[in-house]
């Protein structure tokens, strides 16, 4: 099986990767059909780990590697994580007033539901991006026979990711199962966030030495996007439960736990 893979292109290997990345997000989500009733503590639980997956997986996934990458292909690393982190807060903010100023004369708790999945999903999804790019990329450069880049080592980066992506599918599919979302459609929409990483997975093999300088400011985009639905939403609304200090605790646990899969798969 492994030397099958390995006489495939470097596209198809990116390709096959991203699909396993994908198919656990799918598999992160599908935790949603075990629920038989919402429970608040519960769900404000899930809320406050998923706030801590993210904040991990913004530095340790995305902030850290796009600065390395940026120091790597000799650019202003400051300069580029700046940038990339400030724009993706920056765009999660424009949606989220134009969503409001859309909304002005139809206010409701529904309405308010709505956007705050929509913002998730969204964060999620362009979070995924960049990371099938990284995938992508990784395999790319097994073409180009550049110093360093074994196969071993982008199947690794798979691997990473993928488990990262576990978290992740549940961290949208329990949020939208809260909001009242049938276990179906909770389950569809958290692996539908990650359907963009075969995509982009392809494209950064297909054009690995453009996608390689436009990286770093991706990966601290979706950083910035990640830590701004944190702020916003997923920590304020854990907070509304009444056993405060458990939600943060689950927060920790969440940040503990994304922590040491990056930083042991690293």
């Amino acid at each position: 099986m492994f030397e099958w893979f390995s006489n495939l292109s470097p596209v198809y290997q990116a390709g096959l990767a991203t699909i396993f990345t994908w198919s656990v997000t799918a598999l992160g989500a599908s935790l949603v059909f075990l629920m038989k009733k919402i429970n608040k503590t519960f769900m404000d639980g899930m809320l406050g780990f998923a706030a801590g997956v993210m904040i991990a997986a913004s530095f340790w996934s995305l902030l850290n590697p796009g600065i390395t990458l940026a120091e790597d292909l000799g650019l202003n690393a400051w300069i580029m994580a700046s940038l990339g982190f400030v724009s993706g807060g920056l765009l999660l903010f424009i949606s989220d007033n134009i969503y409001k100023l859309v909304q002005k004369k139809n206010k409701n708790n529904k309405k308010e539901s709505f956007k705050r999945c929509l913002m998730l999903i969204l964060s999620i999804t362009i979070h995924n991006i960049p990371e099938g790019l990284a995938v992508g990329v990784a395999f790319g450069t097994l073409g180009l026979d550049l110093t360093g880049a074994t196969l071993t080592g982008a199947l690794t980066v798979a691997l990473g990711i993928g488990l990262q992506n576990f978290p992740e599918g549940s961290a949208v599919s329990f949020p939208l199962r809260r909001e009242g979302y049938s276990r179906t459609k909770a389950f569809l929409y958290g692996q539908a966030s990650g359907i963009v990483e075969p995509i982009a997975g392809v494209l950064g093999a297909l054009l690995v030495l453009k996608v390689q300088l436009l990286l770093p400011f991706l990966l601290c985009f979706a950083a910035g996007a990640m830590i701004y639905v944190v702020v916003q939403e997923l920590i304020p609304e854990s907070q509304t439960n009444k056993q405060k200090d458990l939600m943060a605790l689950f927060t920790l646990i969440g940040f503990s736990v994304m922590m040491v899969l990056d930083v042991a798969l690293g």
